[in-house]
């Protein structure tokens, strides 16, 4: 349960996640000052940035995606992701009706507008969708009643309700009207990624020359057969231009596909929880809105109730993601902790890109981790922008 903010505290000493140094970290203003070599004791967490997820679509029952949404409730679901070491997200609007997710940014807009720390702790939305593909497979659980072609005029009215808040979106190129519609978000300042896709080589070709620089989950929300080659999934891993998100969970991508998208992309790629509103809650078996009957198990792992082969979402939070990286070595601490903080805030151009470093804001995680998949990443205390949010011992 996260604690109330706690303004007194104006340092912290533990181990560099980087180097394996002790270090005493000192802020003000919700700024790092300086980073100072200390005495190392026994006792001492270890420190890194807090993470940042592209991608949330709810937590602990509560879902961006079903109206109404009260401003409270956004502020309930920022902190409870303290909590579990997210200190800056983009809550993200799926496939819906356009006035109905003109309701839905209204509404995180307004709650960003009531606290400074929830503003601070939300640096966008992403609006994911309706501009996807219609096919089955690649729309994966986006409602294809509302999937439409790309329209920047309904955009600009969302954006508008939104306050300029929208800094992300996700389409498929294979609409004629997707070029120009890119070129336009790129033009307003909004980064367009590639998911849901059935696009073609020359598609994705374009929509990159148009503006286009990410692929969201890359490898999911994709066909369950796709040709040798070529593929969406090959030409969006092997162009230069592209970053990629991918959801690490152990359940979403094999290890092998993750350690060949890591060794193709290298610091271009990204880790996303892709979160469902069910994350975050005890196992067993809920009713959804969008896939009906759904079972979250002990592992963790979201399936449909009629078929426990098909994922029903994604119900983990980064710090999975980093300890599944770590485990299967697909990659050390580092490398997996930056890709779920320092790598995506670069991307988006936050100062948090700066990690621990003088001039980077104090968003800090204190945790402990013996580095295998017997001993849980366990999360101490947390900081957003200096103020202790989370208190494990509280």
């Amino acid at each position: 349960m996260a604690c109330a903010a706690d303004a007194a505290v104006k340092q912290l000493e533990g181990i560099d996640y980087r180097t394996g140094e002790a270090i005493q970290i000192i802020w003000n203003n919700g700024m790092i000052d300086a980073v100072k070599p200390t005495e190392k004791h026994r006792e001492m967490p270890i420190i890194a940035p807090g993470f940042v997820d592209l991608q949330i679509n709810g937590f602990w029952g509560i879902d961006f995606n079903t109206p109404p949404i009260e401003t409270s409730a956004v502020h309930e679901v920022t902190r409870k992701l303290w909590a579990q070491g997210v200190t800056t997200y983009y809550p993200t609007v799926i496939t819906n009706a356009p006035h109905t997710i003109e309701e839905m940014v209204r509404s995180i807009a307004k709650a960003c507008g009531e606290d400074a720390l929830t503003a601070a702790s939300i640096a966008g939305i992403h609006v994911e969708g309706p501009f996807i593909s219609p096919e089955d497979g690649p729309r994966g659980a986006h409602s294809k009643q509302f999937v439409r072609p790309p329209d920047f005029a309904m955009f600009e009215r969302w954006q508008e309700a939104a306050g300029g808040l929208i800094k992300l979106i996700t389409l498929s190129p294979e609409w004629d009207e997707a070029p120009a519609f890119i070129r336009d978000c790129v033009r307003s300042g909004v980064a367009v990624s590639i998911g849901h896709t059935a696009a073609s080589s020359v598609q994705l070709e374009a929509a990159v020359e148009a503006g286009a620089s990410l692929s969201t989950h890359l490898g999911n929300g994709a066909h369950q057969m796709l040709p040798r080659h070529p593929n969406y999934i090959w030409d969006q891993l092997a162009n230069e231009k592209l970053s990629a998100t991918v959801i690490a969970d152990g359940f979403h991508l094999p290890t092998a596909v993750l350690k060949v998208m890591l060794k193709a992309k290298g610091n271009q790629l990204f880790l996303v929880s892709d979160a469902v509103y069910l994350s975050g809650l005890e196992p067993g078996e809920y009713e959804t809105h969008i896939g009906g009957k759904v079972v979250l198990t002990e592992e963790g792992r979201l399936h449909l109730a009629q078929d426990a082969r098909l994922l029903a979402g994604s119900a983990q939070m980064l710090g999975r993601g980093v300890e599944h990286l770590v485990c299967t070595e697909t990659a050390d601490l580092r490398q997996a902790w930056d890709m779920a903080s320092i790598l995506p805030a670069s991307f988006m151009g936050l100062h948090a890109r700066q990690g621990l470093s003088p001039g980077a804001p104090a968003d800090l995680i204190a945790f402990d981790w013996a580095g295998n998949e017997n001993a849980p990443l366990k999360i101490k205390e947390v900081y957003k922008q200096g103020k202790r949010v989370f208190d494990a011992g509280l």
